[in-house]
């Protein structure tokens, strides 16, 4: 969610710190602010609501000299969007960039207040600072004052801290959120990530749980939970692979559309070399009695297609779960079942917290993600990389296809141990499985066709999306990003159901997207459909050609898809739900690539 970028450096950091924040756009965010120490030892701070152009109109004006600062995005939890509530946030000698919530803010400012320290912001971040600066005034040194305000905070956090009179300092701590240590020739860097890091270091420290950093521009001392120096792995980073442009495209989340058929082809060929699925050895499903599917957002809805892949083709029954909800549940789990955690930035809180749940209770833990130095990643017994590569965009598009084709490749693993599938039946399938890149880059040629209903859809303030089978889930994630991207209410149902309560809401001037390639399901479907259009819906049809000469009919509007996939077919559908949407937003004029609201990794719960 919010973005942290910490410079001790050898040049004026102001300008570094901004550019860092850019890069850091994508996570979301309201407000953003930025704090140094200068060559007296003076700390300062500027801070501005809304877009980074707006902090760096500011510092036009009134500039941040020092060659040590910290920068912070803030996406708004405790407190709304105003500069008193952007970050940094100061107490006495002590600035405090944060990520996360500090779930016992409130007992300690009352405490603090006892002791005549009042807060003046409606943040929990500010307590931090508060904190900070009460123990430094009580004679402590900064790395002592922070070690004393860690032991006392309850929450998620990843958090930078400042002090007056230290230009060569700078303190990191994480638990839960994401924080980095970027390393470099006499100087040093914190970032949220390695996209922040990569313009200023290709040698980067990621911090465990429980691990607090000191920097000096000489080097990083690492201290676990404990309290012990830790020796912590250094990584490199492909800066190339971090590297963030429009490519000539209007907005990001049209480049990753686009991006779709080569990153598709890419996980693909990772984990299938001609007839043969490549997977990790302990990846045997075997003995397994049954899976658990994991996400949030997106990530669950492609976990709820893999349950249609995993039943149908390998006889595995399959539980889906909210992350947020799963451990509050706290569902029984068989010790001979395994748990797949599906996540695109891997640190995604409530699905961490999930994971954690489950360790102990299942067999095995495997995460699907798009981050291999994620926490997720290196906490799950086996991680599978979706190899989407960076995806700025906050609405998924990409990322959620690639966490298709992995999740296919399971399910064809999991067919093929089960002893589920003939050899036959498995190359087919497999054949399926490798058309989808192509059919994918067909299915792109629908952006004109979208464009064009723009218009139409932009009108609504309701839109209904309907499938059957594995479709049903990419109805729910068309009407997810037709509500993300233009905040337009939409509403995703399994067809059958819509005879149950929904068919109630049926107007002339509510579009209905139905999607229904020409599959076994596909009468069933145009059944559902039929009783929308007696009613005066208005339906949009997303078949194939076949679908379209049989049911097009009397339809508002069609979109012709290419013919193939097999039961793949939901990667290609896919692609008109993200089309439509992106039009949509586009004709209404909203901010596709950061929509009100919301942020690209939820770090916090």
């Amino acid at each position: 969610m919010c973005g942290i970028i910490g410079i001790l450096g050898s040049n004026q950091v102001g300008p570094q710190l901004v550019e860092a924040l850019k890069r850091l756009e994508y996570r979301g965010y309201d407000s953003a602010g930025i704090a140094t120490v200068d060559a007296d030892g003076h700390l300062d701070r500027r801070r501005a609501v809304g877009k980074l152009v707006n902090l760096s109109d500011l510092l036009v004006h009134d500039p941040l000299e020092g060659k040590a600062g910290i920068g912070h995005t803030r996406w708004a939890t405790h407190g709304a969007a105003t500069e008193e509530n952007a970050h940094p946030h100061r107490h006495g000698p002590v600035a405090v960039v944060h990520n996360g919530i500090i779930e016992n803010f409130r007992d300690l400012r009352a405490e603090l207040a006892a002791e005549g320290i009042v807060a003046q912001t409606e943040t929990d971040t500010e307590t931090v600072a508060l904190l900070a600066g009460h123990h430094m005034a009580q004679g402590m040194t900064p790395v002592e004052a922070v070690r004393a305000t860690l032991a006392r905070l309850h929450g998620a956090f990843a958090l930078a801290f400042l002090f007056q009179g230290e230009g060569d300092l700078m303190i990191g701590a994480r638990k839960g959120s994401p924080l980095a240590v970027g390393h470099g020739i006499g100087e040093m860097f914190l970032g949220s990530d390695a996209i922040a890091l990569a313009p200023f270091t290709d040698r980067v420290t990621y911090l465990q749980d429980g691990d607090h950093v000191v920097l000096t521009r000489a080097g990083a001392q690492v201290f676990d939970v404990d309290g012990r120096q830790a020796g912590r792995d250094m990584a490199r980073i492909d800066v190339g692979a971090t590297a963030i442009d429009k490519g000539g495209y209007r907005h990001f989340m049209a480049k990753e559309i686009a991006q779709q058929p080569a990153v598709l082809g890419d996980a693909l060929n990772h984990y299938i070399k001609g007839d043969r699925i490549v997977l990790p050895e302990a990846l045997d499903f075997a003995q397994v009695d049954r899976l658990t599917l994991v996400g949030c957002g997106t990530a669950h809805l492609a976990a709820y297609v893999g349950k249609y892949w995993f039943e149908r083709l390998a006889g595995l029954p399959c539980d889906i779960d909210v992350a947020s909800e799963f451990r509050y549940r706290e569902p029984p789990l068989s010790p001979a079942s395994w748990a797949v955690f599906v996540s695109q930035s891997g640190e995604t809180a409530d699905t961490l917290a999930a994971l954690h749940y489950a360790q102990g209770r299942v067999a095995k833990t495997i995460g699907v993600v798009n981050v291999g130095t994620s926490a997720i990643a290196r906490e799950a017994d086996i991680a599978l990389p979706t190899l989407a590569g960076i995806e700025v965009c906050v609405a998924s598009s990409k990322a959620f296809t690639c966490q298709l084709a992995v999740l296919a490749v399971l399910a064809l693993k999991a067919a093929a141990d089960r002893g589920r599938l003939t050899a036959a039946e498995l190359a087919a399938h497999l054949d399926d499985l490798k058309s989808i890149p192509g059919l994918v880059n067909q299915a792109l040629a629908v952006s004109d066709d979208c464009r064009r209903l723009a218009d139409w859809l932009a009108e609504a303030q309701d839109v209904l999306f309907l499938g059957r089978g594995a479709l049903y889930p990419v109805a729910l994630e068309g009407a997810l990003k037709l509500k993300e991207l233009s905040y337009i209410h939409a509403e995703g149902y399994a067809s059958g159901e819509l005879k149950h309560g929904p068919i109630a809401l049926i107007d002339r001037n509510v579009p209905v997207v139905v999607v229904a390639p020409r599959d076994g399901l596909f009468e069933k479907t145009v059944s559902n459909m039929q009783e929308v259009m007696a009613r005066h819906g208005q339906v949009l049809l997303v078949s194939d050609a076949d679908g379209i000469s049989e049911a097009g009919q009397g339809t508002r509007a069609t979109l012709t898809m290419p013919s193939g996939g097999g039961v793949f077919a939901p990667i290609i559908y896919a692609v008109p739900m993200q089309y439509l949407a992106y039009h949509t937003a586009v004709a209404k004029g909203t901010d596709v690539d950061q929509p009100r609201n919301l942020a690209k990794s939820v770090t916090v719960e």
